[in-house]
């Protein structure tokens, strides 16, 4: 993982463009999956490992069993925006009305009703840290974290203002084996897989 600096926290546009366009260029070209948060671009240069890959199949179809058919568990392209913020992330997994998916472009972060991601084994401060930063501020309101290094995650809710900006004020741990509440809708985490030594990611 390596991070570009970049002076979008300054509120310039165009440095965000720049940065942006950089990444569109290169996520056809250039191995792992590359976000734009305050501090600069985050390249995950990991491809995700089958567990990883696993991990956001069952919770998707285990979301998807329980919600209504119009709410979807949306996994890959586009991504997330809000270019005044100068924040562009691309989450695991992202629950939204299909509705919501008929656009031209980013998604507004704000259509989303949660996000989902699974810890990278190689970069677990993207999903601990600058995610649970940059999502609230995105205004997605419901952030849910697995963990599969450790077999425990994060479900947090209820962004309010902070001296450091929007903020998750409720986060509800949980185990592996318990069942997990995402927005509306209750899931099991069973036989949910844990990375293994030989995971790169």
């Amino acid at each position: 993982m390596t991070i570009a600096p970049g002076n979008a926290q300054q509120g310039a546009s165009h440095p965000y463009r720049a940065m942006r366009d950089f990444v569109q260029s290169s996520d056809d070209t250039l191995p792992g999956k590359f976000e734009i948060t305050k501090e600069g671009i985050v390249h995950d240069m990991m491809s995700p490992s089958g567990r990883h890959e696993l991990t956001t199949l069952r919770l998707r179809k285990r979301l998807e069993k329980v919600m209504p058919e119009e709410i979807v568990a949306h996994t890959g392209e586009p991504d997330v925006e809000d270019e005044p913020e100068g924040v562009m992330r691309r989450p695991d997994l992202m629950v939204i009305a299909e509705e919501d998916m008929d656009i031209e472009g980013s998604f507004d972060p704000r259509s989303l009703i949660a996000a989902v991601e699974v810890v990278s084994r190689s970069n677990p401060g993207n999903d601990w840290v600058g995610k649970v930063r940059d999502y609230p501020l995105l205004g997605i309101p419901v952030y849910a974290v697995f963990d599969p290094r450790t077999g425990t995650g994060a479900v947090l809710t209820d962004i309010h203002t902070t001296p450091d900006g929007p903020r998750y004020a409720t986060r509800k741990d949980f185990v592996y084996g318990e069942d997990v509440t995402i927005a509306d809708w209750t899931i099991s985490t069973q036989n949910l897989p844990l990375y293994q030594s030989e995971d790169q990611v």
